[in-house]
């Protein structure tokens, strides 16, 4: 096939690429520091809708934005508690996750609910009822369900998994903003900042920028000690705890 060929074959893709919309977003942080003082962080997430041609729709469609901030995968055991003889509290049946995220916010300028299908929701995990949590043992699907629920609320009051609808202010049609708190309980690691831009029940556009949070200072040269040389932070730990336990003991004494 000749160049001529091929450039017939490319056009249509190229012209259907340039009638879609673009997403040109930002981050107030890049880097979050986490030292001994830190109490949570809000970042302000914003940017612009660039439509072809610099003009808006002519329909009266709305547009939607939707962003999600999502932490690094970890590993999560969660236990269910049975109370025993109706009087104790004890650990009954458990599910360990392999990959749920720790930490998820996601704010959208109306509810997602009214903006995409289930199917399209579940493709992009927009929302907690939409996150993809993988069980590492199988499991019938009503205690999957079970678990995950459970997981998802402990998570959000603990602040860690959050959902805003209504939280993203579009203006003009063209600029967006939306603020997510960061809690003091985050975990470090590489976070992504993931903006979705939606249209008559459709994802047109996705840009994703990332953030990186990390202790600073003191605890942080406490965490890469523990990291690098587990056994001599061990036994520092220990060393620093009896003398604490031993002063305290004689100050009591004393007085």
């Amino acid at each position: 096939m000749g160049k001529a060929g091929l450039a017939l074959l490319l056009a249509p893709l190229l012209i259907a690429a340039e009638s879609k919309p673009v997403l040109v977003p930002d981050v107030s942080q890049r880097n979050v520091e986490i030292v001994y003082s830190f109490t949570g962080a809000d970042l302000l997430l914003f940017g612009a809708i660039l439509y072809p041609g610099g003009r808006l729709p002519d329909d009266d469609k709305p547009t939607d934005i939707v962003v999600v901030v999502k932490g690094p995968t970890q590993s999560i055991l969660v236990r269910e508690k049975e109370k025993l003889g109706g009087l104790i509290w004890v650990n009954a049946a458990r599910l360990r996750y392999r990959s749920a995220p720790s930490f998820y916010a996601v704010a959208s300028s109306r509810p997602i609910a009214s903006l995409l299908d289930e199917r399209t929701r579940a493709i992009y995990e927009l929302g907690l009822d939409s996150l993809q949590l993988s069980p590492a043992t199988s499991a019938l699907d009503d205690r999957q369900d079970r678990f995950a629920h459970g997981l998802v609320d402990l998570k959000r009051r603990a602040g860690l998994y959050v959902e805003k609808p209504g939280a993203v202010e579009i203006t003009d049609g063209v600029l967006y903003r939306a603020v997510v708190t960061i809690p003091a309980r985050v975990p470090v690691g590489r976070f992504t900042a993931e903006t979705f831009l939606v249209r008559d029940g459709h994802v047109l556009a996705v840009a994703t920028r990332d953030i990186e949070i990390r202790k600073s200072g003191f605890e942080r040269f406490v965490a890469r000690s523990a990291e690098r040389n587990a056994v001599l932070y061990g036994l520092v730990a220990v060393v620093l705890s009896v003398a604490f336990g031993w002063g305290a003991g004689l100050i009591a004494r004393r007085f």
